[in-house]
């Protein structure tokens, strides 16, 4: 997921001093939209003579942008995990293992991962509303044939094509919101979109592992999906047209430019790999701990297994205590500590006590979270042109880790069981720490390279 979509703070700085990116525009013909048009005043109370026509609490159009920003939040993570709770269900219906299985998981987490550049780009030339409805409607239609696939090959082909339609949305509603809401607001309204990615990640597991328990896992989709479409329909109707958007030109060379000026930061590709790994340990736990809690001795019913994704909420209390972390131990400290309570919780989820396997996730879900949240916001932080571009690289880093985290998780599960997956993750995190540690040593010989021209 995005920043936004884990409700990362934005105010984190970098975790070193780097070089900047490429100073170029993203589109080649325009410079990174501002949120002012032409005629109006950049500033967030408008210069004199001259009103502010951007959106801002209690102004025209707010409430009505805030919550078709939510529902469209809740449409796009229920659709992208709404198998992941079903997993043993779908193993069980369809006679495949759980590493088979975890591919209607990866295949629409991949596909995001793939598609979020690209429509990040074709956000820039036809609108974000367009690629916003665009997607939900291509989205919530994979949604209602989804219930219906008649073997895994199909369903993971669904749900590939679900999650590269989902791609639009985190590539264009953080870009609408700068370019629409007044900067005083800008936090606020980012919040409220995080707060639907949060509740529609957090419900879709929640609801499907309920009513599966029912009536089986192909209702329980069949359910999500029509709620994404009435979320889908509400948004279209209530989101306020643009009104300071700027179409650029698709000019593949200056893209190109701009990912390659990117990718050649050693500090952005720190932080890229930071966020896949720390989404390597967290898909990987997520997608199989619904096959160890309905198996023995645990042997939980599939609503309760369901409602285990309420932990989600630690992630939320961690991720928005993440800039005091950061106030008190430094980026690169709060990174370490982030990692060492996600050991934490993966050693302590071998208990085999249920209590102390619950406290696991929860030092696995905040230890995750917090990190995510230092590295996620420090790529904002760091490249000073060609953000949307910047954000789209990480955001393809994370999802890549969380296809990699449910795929090889689910297959160390299937061969070593619960103790193959902690295994994943704890290799993933020592990934983490060493890469933290290369970003200390570089801003360590950075410091020594500037003391003789200070003397």
């Amino acid at each position: 997921m995005t920043p936004v979509s884990t409700g990362a703070p934005t105010g984190v700085g970098a975790l070193a001093s780097a070089p900047p990116s490429p100073t170029v525009s993203p589109t080649g013909s325009r410079p990174v939209p501002t949120g002012a048009s032409p005629d109006a005043s950049a500033c967030a109370g408008g210069s004199e003579g001259v009103p502010e026509t951007r959106m801002s609490p209690g102004g025209p159009g707010y409430r009505r942008m805030s919550l078709a920003l939510f529902l469209a939040g809740v449409a796009t993570f229920a659709l992208l995990y709404s198998t992941q709770a079903l997993l043993p269900l779908i193993s069980g219906d369809l006679a495949v293992s759980a590493g088979d299985a975890s591919w209607t998981v990866a295949a629409a987490t991949g596909g995001l991962a793939l598609f979020v550049l690209p429509m990040s780009a074709l956000s820039e030339r036809y609108g974000r509303r367009t690629v916003m409805t665009a997607s939900l409607a291509v989205a919530v239609t994979l949604g209602l044939l989804v219930p219906f696939a008649p073997s895994l090959g199909v369903l993971v082909a669904l749900r590939a094509l679900q999650g590269a339609a989902l791609a639009g949305l985190p590539a264009s509603a953080t870009a609408y919101l700068a370019e629409e809401v007044t900067p005083k607001a800008l936090v606020t309204a980012i919040g409220l979109f995080v707060a639907g990615n949060s509740v529609g990640g957090m419900s879709g597991r929640v609801i499907t592992g309920w009513v599966a328990q029912e009536w089986g896992w192909r209702v329980a989709v069949g359910v999500i999906g029509a709620v994404a479409v009435a979320c889908a329909v509400a948004f279209r109707l209530l989101l306020p047209a643009p009104r300071h958007f700027r179409p650029g030109s698709l000019r593949p060379r200056v893209l190109v430019r701009t990912v390659r000026g990117h990718l050649g930061n050693p500090l952005l590709r720190r932080l890229y790999a930071i966020g896949a790994l720390f989404m390597t340990v967290f898909g990987g736990v997520y997608t199989v701990i619904g096959y160890r809690l309905t198996e023995a001795p645990f042997s939980l019913p599939q609503g309760v297994v369901g409602s285990i994704f309420l932990v989600y909420l630690v992630g939320t209390v961690s991720a928005s205590a993440a800039g005091r972390l950061v106030g008190r131990l430094g980026r690169r400290g709060a990174l370490y500590a982030a990692g060492g309570t996600t050991a934490a919780g993966l050693l302590l989820s071998l208990a085999g006590s249920l209590p102390l396997v619950l406290l696991g996730l929860v030092l696995i879900t905040a230890g995750f979270f917090a990190g995510h949240a230092v590295a996620s916001s420090a790529v904002g932080r760091t490249a000073t042109e060609g953000r949307a571009q910047a954000s789209a690289l990480y955001q393809s880093a994370y999802y890549v880790g969380s296809s990699a985290g449910s795929t090889v998780g689910a297959l160390a599960f299937h061969s070593s069981g619960w103790a193959g997956t902690v295994g994943v993750g704890l290799v993933a995190v020592a990934g983490v720490a060493g890469i933290t540690l290369l970003g200390t040593r570089a801003a360590r010989a950075e410091r020594t390279e500037r003391r003789p021209a200070l003397a």
